[in-house]
């Protein structure tokens, strides 16, 4: 397999997302071919790649990038390529099961995963739970194979090892499943579980920042032969940031523009999901602002006019200023940790610019 390299003096540029893409591909273009008698796994197959092409931001591999040049002025070995396209194999599979656990009928504009699947059997009347039931193969299917990837990255020819690296890699799967249960208990009615902005935190620490920033981020680095000062200073980086991105991604759940989002602003009201954003407003609503709150969360026969009743209370509760303060706030903590951050100069431009990306976006 040949592992595209992109230019070392640009780590945080879109050639990163590219190369891990173009690696992906061949990755699954092989496990078709090494199967070539299981017609349904190319089905398989192909939804991953439909999942991929269908865009994202590529984090994960590029932080995963960027660690690595943080430490090291050689270009990423084959390995680090490697470990940051398992990352994203792995989003993957937390994509189509998070979707299913949420009922989402989009991601990324397109259909999600159980969605396609079901589809493939109109005539069945048991589709949906068949596409669900599929697509949970699929995930697992995904799960194996950024395994399968970091066996193949480890011993590497040009004589880097995972071994070190294993600790942080079983980390950030055991955060990110406890981080997702910790997202579902704390969904649904408000009768069932008020809005609570501890607990939210709380999920966004395990299933955000430190899955989506902090473990990449040190995995790269870690790789390239950092030592704990410097691992301590990227998590104080990784960790603002990743709670930072999270609130973005709250605020664009249900303000964003679905045609840039790719997802509706109905789900999150509709899985009456636990946000710091629902909790702010709910511990600042007036009785009649609260009774908005407790009708529309977790209702999934929501209204796109009572979202837009719910949207009007999260606004006039001031909990929208309030969380877009918190994001600014926790830009400033990144940005801080950087200060006194010994790095490569490229890679602390890299960060600085990817803080930016995050607090900024509206996708």
């Amino acid at each position: 397999m040949i592992i595209p390299s992109p230019p070392r003096s640009s780590p945080d540029s879109a050639c990163v997302p590219a190369a891990v893409e173009t690696l992906l591909y061949e990755f699954l273009d092989e496990q078709i071919h090494q199967a070539s008698d299981l017609p349904e796994l190319a089905l398989f197959a192909d939804l991953l790649r439909d999942m991929i092409a269908a865009g994202g931001k590529r984090i994960r591999p590029v932080l995963c990038v960027v660690g690595w040049q943080a430490v090291s002025d050689r270009e990423p070995p084959p390995a680090v390529w490697r470990v940051a396209a398992s990352l994203e194999l792995f989003h993957l599979f937390a994509l189509i099961h998070d979707d299913i656990m949420d009922a989402s009928e989009t991601r990324r504009g397109e259909p999600t995963a159980h969605r396609r699947l079901a589809a493939r059997h109109p005539g069945r009347d048991d589709a949906p739970t068949l596409g669900i039931n599929a697509a949970i193969l699929l995930g697992d299917l995904a799960l194996g194979w950024s395994y399968e990837l970091l066996h193949i990255a480890s011993p590497d020819p040009t004589g880097l090892h995972l071994n070190r690296a294993w600790p942080l890699l079983n980390a950030l799967r055991t955060e990110t499943l406890v981080g997702q249960y910790l997202d579902l208990v704390s969904a649904g009615p408000v009768s069932a579980a008020p809005p609570d902005t501890v607990a939210a935190r709380r999920a966004i620490r395990y299933k955000t920042a430190k899955y989506t920033c902090e473990r990449p981020l040190q995995l790269g680095a870690h790789l390239g032969g950092a030592g704990p000062h410097l691992l301590a200073a990227l998590s104080s980086y990784a960790l603002p940031l990743g709670e930072a991105f999270q609130l973005r991604d709250d605020l664009l759940g249900v303000f964003g523009a679905p045609e840039r989002t790719g997802k509706s602003v109905l789900d999150d009201f509709r899985e009456g999901k636990n946000t710091v954003l629902a909790a702010t407003a709910y511990q600042r609503a007036t009785p009649a602002q609260a009774r908005v709150l407790r009708d529309g969360l977790g209702n999934r026969s929501l209204t796109p006019a009572e979202a837009s009743q719910m949207r009007q209370v999260l606004t006039d509760t001031g909990a929208h200023t309030a969380v877009e303060t918190l994001i600014s706030q926790r830009h400033e903590q990144a940005l801080a940790a950087l200060d006194h951050a010994v790095m490569r100069p490229e890679a602390a431009a890299a960060l600085r610019a990817m803080a930016a990306a995050v607090v900024t976006r509206t996708t």
